[in-house]
């Protein structure tokens, strides 16, 4: 260290300081992109104090800076797993299909807003919204023709759901069932984060305390008898869209984390009997080194919290699994071409970052939901960068620079900073609550825009180098006729259903409900009857309540 001390300091006097003095720098300072952290000029071993046991260790072995697999992507690429879903379940089932033609990897499922909301398509507050961004389901049918013709037991299913996650992940069983598939054997993920919801997407159904008790229902249901599916996938991407930096999102999402944790304790898990299928879902943005910093950073927080403040002996329970998608919000309506190569270089960040699934927003993103175009460009970029580039033939190709390892420090200093505030102000529960959560992301929303109308923040073509030509750009349209069609269906269902059977069977998830024992397989049992969305979640907000904002 005494010879890279003082070869630094020749350097600085002969070489920097002759050169700086007439070719001065772009800026008086330098920082990344979202969370504004200084970045120094140069690097070197001086800024890596710890040992490279201690930081980071080998790839698949505590504390998994370098990835929760001995040898990553060398075994298997990462799930190619596109957001999709629109309109009737035939139209999603035919996209399902395209996508798999394609050579997509796993299936992710985007549903209408009545359906996360809990509200049936024939809903006055449907009006409009039927598979406008997501597929409209009501019964059980319409998640029959979803995945018709498609093996449940061969690939994997992302839902991303979570007031009405209990309904869904329901049908998805029930589907599993009738094709023959031992539920043991299916694998997949439910979103089921009820907290982000609260604060950042306003889709919610139930009061706090029990959107939680259901939320823990269906972990530990899927404890005992789904052990390959991801029980929750607890999100910071949705904190950042709303407008929280880097920082504060993954902080959020570690603390929402440990709520439910500290929830499912109660109910007389073990950490270990349900930590190994928590999974989580990140947003990459445009700073590609701040992002793969932050990711690695999350695998070693992740991996000290659960060994050192849970507990937890198993090592699967200390890995960090994460999907992510590369941030819709970045993407432009100027020039939405250019969002091709946004898509590309964030998507480079979550494959340096290490993830087991990710997706590329769709270059509209901006316009509307991604059109079936937009969708194979995600997935062909996905196979570029999987295929050619090569970056995947090395497990942590960027671990050792000098400059990442001090940023994944910082980083992970930062983000536990955070994480500490939050607990010391009663956790993440409280402080959503008291409204904490809301204002830090309005606070740095408003800064972020106004870096961007200052220009401080450069976004191509939107506030540097603008064309004022409009794009020629097809998008999807929604078809009023969907609507009708979701009407038709919901009424043939009704119809040739067993109205007797219904009313006893949401009878029965009343009790339970009342009783405060696991629902789970009551909701099984209701929607194999057929019956709705809108019935099963209007007999939850009869019993718990409907959330207000305050």
């Amino acid at each position: 260290m005494k010879e890279v001390k003082s070869s630094l300091s020749e350097w600085e006097k002969n070489s920097l300081k002759p050169w700086i003095s007439k070719h001065p720098e772009r800026e008086s300072e330098f920082k990344t992109r979202t969370a504004g952290i200084k970045v120094a000029r140069l690097y070197t071993p001086l800024d890596l104090e710890d040992s490279y046991t201690d930081k980071l260790g080998f790839p698949g072995a505590f504390p998994y800076t370098r990835g929760i697999y001995a040898t990553m992507y060398r075994g298997r690429l990462w799930t190619i797993r596109q957001y999709a879903g629109y309109g009737t379940p035939r139209e999603t089932n035919q996209l399902f299909r395209k996508l798999l033609s394609w050579g997509q990897t796993g299936l992710s499922l985007a549903f209408d807003l009545p359906s996360q909301c809990g509200y049936d398509s024939d809903h006055t507050l449907a009006e409009g919204e039927v598979g406008r961004v997501g597929v409209a389901i009501n019964t059980l049918r319409d998640m029959e023709e979803v995945f018709e013709g498609i093996p449940l037991e061969k690939i994997s299913t992302s839902m991303t759901i979570n007031a009405t996650a209990p309904i869904m992940l329901a049908m998805y069983i029930a589907i599993g069932e009738k094709q023959g598939t031992n539920i043991s054997r299916l694998s997949g993920t439910v979103q089921n984060d009820i907290l982000k919801e609260v604060v950042a997407r306003n889709a919610w159904m139930l009061e706090l305390e029990p959107s939680m008790k259901l939320a823990v229902d269906i972990i530990e249901y899927c404890t005992r008898h789904m052990p390959n599916f991801n029980h929750i996938s607890i999100t910071d991407y949705h904190f950042r869209e709303a407008g929280a930096d880097s920082v504060r999102a993954a902080a959020f999402m570690f603390a929402d984390a440990m709520e439910y944790i500290r929830w499912t304790l109660k109910r007389g898990l073990g950490v270990d009997d349900f930590a190994s299928q928590v999974s989580f879902f990140l947003g990459s943005y445009m700073d590609i080194l701040e992002e793969v910093a932050r990711f690695r950073a999350m695998r070693r927080l992740w991996a000290r919290a659960m060994k050192n403040t849970l507990y937890a002996k198993d090592p699967r329970s200390l890995q960090f699994r994460f999907a992510a998608c590369t941030g819709g919000s970045m993407f432009t309506r100027q020039e939405p071409t250019l969002n091709l190569v946004r898509g590309a270089l964030s998507l480079l960040a979550i494959v340096l970052g290490g993830a087991q699934s990710a997706w590329v927003s769709g270059y509209d993103e901006a316009y509307e939901i991604p059109s079936p175009e937009a969708l194979r460009f995600g997935v062909r970029t996905a196979q570029i960068i999987g295929e050619e580039t090569n970056v995947a033939n090395v497990v942590d190709p960027v671990g050792g620079s000098y400059f990442i390892e001090w940023l994944t420090d910082e980083m992970e200093t930062r983000i536990q900073e955070e994480i500490n505030n939050i607990e010391s102000r009663g956790g993440a529960l409280e402080c959503i609550r008291n409204g904490y959560y809301q204002n830090v992301i309005s606070e740095c929303a408003y800064q972020w825009q106004k870096s961007v109308e200052t220009g401080e923040t450069v976004i191509v073509g939107q506030n540097r180098y603008v064309e004022k030509e409009e794009p020629d750009l097809k998008t999807y349209e929604p078809d009023p006729r969907r609507r009708k069609k979701a009407l038709e269906n919901l009424a043939k269902a009704k119809r040739y259903r067993d109205r007797t059977r219904v009313r006893e069977k949401l009878a029965h998830l009343r009790e339970a409900a009342e009783g405060g024992k696991n629902l789970m397989p009551y909701i099984i049992d209701a929607v194999k009857e057929l019956a709705t969305v809108g019935e099963i979640s209007d007999t939850l907000r009869d019993v718990y309540g409907e959330y207000r904002q305050r």
